[in-house]
């Protein structure tokens, strides 16, 4: 087993340390799940990221279980699937999620949207706030939660999420929503940082590469780890999961960041927050 990558941590409201790279595995079926969770631990990310909704959590936690390595090496990040917002539904979707993780506790657990309009997320934030005052789960936090969704469970529980797992990339830099997570003490984690691969064509991430000397991956992860964003990079292929963990000996310079700046378009390619209901499966 690799030595694990020279990740820096960025710690969370709850004193936890998260590893700001982490390896993601969103639409990694159960035939491949568990190679490429190996993969990636094998290649030294001790950071690894799930939800029930994928369908691979059992997957994941036989890779991690039989990767020879100390629970605490590994932080894991599962999140609520959609139809169990109804406390007691949250409850016993958590207890599943230990078990198919082999756990008997996890180091995040995200509420995965809010749908606003069809559910309590409010209560559902509740019931998981009961998750780490137990125990089971170190840090609870959100993902896809827009600005209001988060001033409302703040203004019923007093708790801030420890961190908000959101759609990031140069072409959706969300930088106002990234403020206000420094404003109130919210970790910020980008999915889809590589906007669906949308961005590996792009003329300026493609300027930017070659004058780096580095592949189009890398430097759009490099730009997310100099925002100071936890991001979480896929791939079912060994090699392309080596390439993206290696963006920790170089930098972007100023004007490299500014070019990827300037790809800000305010757009998405995953579903907007607002627009992804209960029935939305």
């Amino acid at each position: 087993m690799a030595n694990a990558l020279p990740s820096p941590n960025i710690q969370l409201r709850t004193g936890l340390l998260i590893p700001q790279l982490g390896f993601g595995t969103y639409l990694i079926g159960v035939d491949d799940a568990y190679r490429a969770v190996s993969d990636a631990l094998e290649a030294g990310y001790r950071h690894i990221d799930t939800a029930q909704m994928y369908g691979n959590e059992a997957q994941v936690g036989a890779a991690i279980a039989d990767s020879g390595l100390p629970r605490d090496a590994v932080f894991i990040t599962s999140k609520l699937d959609n139809p169990y917002h109804q406390p007691q539904a949250a409850r016993d979707a958590f207890a599943r999620t230990l078990d198919d993780l082999r756990v008997d506790q996890v180091d995040l657990f995200l509420i995965h949207w809010p749908l606003a309009r069809s559910t309590d997320y409010v209560a559902t934030w509740r019931t998981l706030l009961e998750f780490e005052a137990d125990g089971r789960a170190r840090a609870v936090g959100t993902s896809n939660f827009q600005a209001s969704h988060l001033q409302a469970i703040i203004d019923a529980t007093g708790v801030a999420p420890a961190l908000n797992q959101i759609e990031l990339h140069p072409y959706l830099p969300q930088r106002e929503l990234v403020q206000l997570h420094g404003r109130l003490g919210i970790a910020t984690a980008a999915w889809s940082p590589l906007a669906r691969g949308q961005l590996l064509a792009e003329r300026r991430v493609l300027q930017v590469a070659h004058d780096a000397g580095r592949s189009p991956s890398q430097v759009v992860i490099r730009w997310h780890l100099q925002r100071g964003l936890v991001v979480i990079p896929k791939s079912t292929r060994r090699d392309r999961i080596a390439q993206n963990a290696d963006v920790f000996d170089f930098e972007l310079t100023e004007r490299q960041m500014a070019l990827l700046n300037s790809l800000d378009q305010d757009r998405r390619v995953g579903s907007h927050p607002d627009r992804v209901e209960l029935d939305d499966r």
